[in-house]
């Protein structure tokens, strides 16, 4: 069999361990997720490096609800320089330095109502965990898409001392195993063909399409975007924009609360 097969009967395979005992979790997160959006607020969403690919197919996404908000903090979201600005070495520094995580939560203007989807493999670094522990200190609700079988091998690296499968409220765990990579080549050291990203992306996008599921028996009307790709282009970008306004209302709407000087 090759390389590739392997790959892609391995990823099915974790989808299908995925649908089959994570979907009461998923539920639950959409739920949280409805009660947010229906409410005005707004579900935050943030992983760091490649966690923050999942972060990002939230919104605006073919499909999608309006309500999530992708965080992106480009210092620990993009490393692919490696060397030079954005590198790795800043990568590898910030990521792991507590109170990073509150200071781009200000920024943000979090709220009364608001929600947090925090996707991490290993559930154990500092900005990851600050997020989680000060949503949870301000009684707001925080999603994990983690890894349990990983996080439970390792230790926490904030002061806490938990890691995120430890803190959130509803945790829908990838299942993925320790190394991520799953396939091993005769006469190659370490393992290739990472699983923890298609995953975590594929969980996304089940939690939006569960949350329009939740809106829609509420007797809501998700406001829902659109491929402009197609033959009706006009009328896709004008649901969008609408959209678009929609998400500039619920951010106009927040108080501006200037950051901690210290």
């Amino acid at each position: 069999m090759s390389i590739a097969r392997g790959y892609f009967d391995d990823v099915i395979a974790k989808l299908a361990g995925v649908r089959d005992t994570q979907d009461e979790a998923i539920k639950q997160a959409a739920e949280i997720c409805a009660d947010t959006i229906q409410n005005d607020g707004l579900v935050f969403t943030f992983g760091t490096g490649h966690g923050g690919f999942a972060a990002l197919e939230m919104f605006p996404r073919t499909g999608g609800v309006t309500g999530f908000r992708p965080i992106v903090e480009s210092s620990i979201a993009l490393m692919h320089h490696v060397l030079g600005d954005q590198g790795t070495a800043q990568y590898r520094f910030l990521h792991t330095r507590e109170g990073y995580g509150n200071a781009i939560l200000r920024s943000h203007q979090i709220k009364e109502g608001d929600s947090l989807i925090l996707f991490s493999h290993s559930g154990i670094n500092a900005v990851i965990l600050d997020m989680a522990v000060e949503f949870k200190e301000r009684g707001l609700k925080v999603i994990a898409v983690t890894s349990v079988p990983h996080s439970s091998q390792v230790e926490s690296r904030h002061s806490s001392g938990h890691r995120l499968f430890e803190i959130a409220d509803v945790v829908i765990d990838t299942g993925i195993p320790l190394e991520d990579a799953s396939q091993y080549i005769d006469g190659l050291e370490f393992p290739v063909g990472p699983t923890s990203t298609s995953i975590a992306v594929a969980v996304g996008h089940a939690i939006n399409a569960s949350t329009s599921a939740a809106l829609v028996a509420r007797g809501e009307t998700p406001m829902i975007m659109v491929n402009t790709n197609s033959n009706r282009t006009k009328l896709a970008h004008q649901q969008n924009d609408r959209n678009y306004a929609e998400l500039w209302r619920r951010l106009r709407s927040r108080e501006f609360s200037a950051p901690e000087v210290k």
